[in-house]
């Protein structure tokens, strides 16, 4: 397990599967704002599949799962051996993928729903930060 640490954001790597180089931070500040506390955990299917039963009653690994714990902090979750599977059916690189299911986590934490709305603030998100 790492853990990387900054001010108002910890990332945690609990998979073997490398997490992609992307400018995380970057991406929560410009979302969340600087103030807003959050944990980006990188997990494999098992734990994944444990919150997803846990918390949403379905006994299977999500791709992402978002959870605030108050109105300025919240916890991501991004299954990377999933992200890994996923990405060709998306048409993006396993990179690309891991940026929108953080940007999609993130905005679900602003309180965003899916929906028009949602989208068009992904793909404006994902060409600003990924191209």
């Amino acid at each position: 397990m790492s853990k990387e640490s900054f001010d108002s954001f910890t990332i945690v790597k609990k998979s073997r599967i490398n997490k992609p180089r992307l400018s995380f931070k970057k991406i929560k500040e410009d979302i969340l704002g600087p103030k807003y506390i959050l944990s980006l955990v990188f997990v494999g299917d098992k734990i994944s599949r444990d919150l997803n039963k846990n918390h949403r009653n379905k006994d299977m690994p999500a791709n992402v799962l978002s959870f605030p714990l108050s109105t300025d902090e919240g916890e991501v979750f991004i299954n990377l051996k999933k992200a890994r599977d996923e990405a060709p059916r998306f048409g993006m690189s396993f990179t690309k993928f891991v940026g929108y299911l953080f940007i999609h986590a993130a905005l679900h934490l602003k309180g965003m729903q899916h929906g028009c709305t949602m989208e068009k603030e992904e793909k404006r998100l994902l060409r600003y930060h990924l191209g």
